[in-house]
């Protein structure tokens, strides 16, 4: 009499263990795949914000900085020392005549004289990203400190101070003009580049604390002058746009030129 063979196969345990075990695998592989890309946006904006610098810097050059408002105390918005048109600090370059010309980037500089007598400025150029056409940023009125909406964005100073419960490496966020019911302190997230607007050093925000949010942690340890209340100090930040989201600011160039 012949048996028939028995038939082995895999149980449902061993196929619910297998396929959990495949789908915990895509998972890290996909994670992989996410952060790949991430790496490789944030390696072409930092590519193309190199350009935008270069470029920048061409200009300002070319344009010149020579003006009796370059002081050696104080960072000065390039804009307020020569007149440049709009379009000159967009990237790709913006004709004004053309609707479908549309950048992707823009540029902003700050700049300071090294000394009293000196011929050599210290630029700072902030490059941003454009998040949309019809987005707007944030920018401060020189003459009243007021905030007001630009179509490009642009380094904004805000006041900070250092409380005497403040480590040497914090700073806290005052708003300058409590009227507009703007929080400030919204300009500054974890990873924000900071410039101190009486020397233009660069310093970058570890955190900013949840409570108090208005209190942020930098990379070092505060070196310029005493913040003490209830002046303070200024320093320049680009901040997010108008209606919140990403935060424009891609990179931040320094270079000392001569005019």
């Amino acid at each position: 009499m012949r048996r028939n063979a028995r038939q082995h196969g895999f149980s449902l345990l061993e196929t619910l263990l297998a396929v959990s075990t495949l789908a915990v695998g895509m998972l890290f592989v996909g994670g992989t795949f996410m952060t790949g890309i991430y790496l490789a946006t944030v390696s072409t904006e930092r590519t193309i914000a190199t350009v935008v610098a270069d470029e920048a810097l061409a200009k300002i050059r070319l344009y010149g900085i020579a003006d009796p408002n370059l002081t050696a105390d104080e960072c000065t918005p390039y804009t307020d020392l020569v007149s440049i048109p709009a379009s000159e600090m967009a990237y790709p370059s913006m004709d004004p005549n053309d609707a479908n010309s549309v950048p992707q980037y823009s540029w902003d500089a700050l700049c300071r004289r090294l000394g009293p007598d000196s011929q050599l400025a210290q630029v700072t150029v902030f490059v941003s990203r454009l998040n949309g056409s019809n987005t707007r940023y944030w920018v401060r009125d020189p003459n009243n400190e007021e905030l007001e909406q630009t179509e490009m964005p642009r380094a904004v100073r805000i006041k900070v101070l250092q409380e005497s419960d403040d480590e040497e490496d914090e700073l806290t966020i005052e708003d300058a003009v409590d009227s507009d019911e703007t929080d400030e302190y919204l300009f500054v997230n974890d990873g924000a580049t900071l410039i101190d607007a009486k020397t233009g050093e660069i310093y970058r925000v570890l955190e900013r604390y949840v409570d108090p949010p208005e209190r942020i942690r930098l990379d070092r340890p505060w070196e310029g002058d005493v913040l003490a209340e209830p002046d303070g100090g200024w320093v320049w930040v680009i901040p997010k746009p108008v209606e919140g989201g990403r935060s424009p600011g891609v990179a931040i160039y320094q270079e000392v030129v001569r005019f």
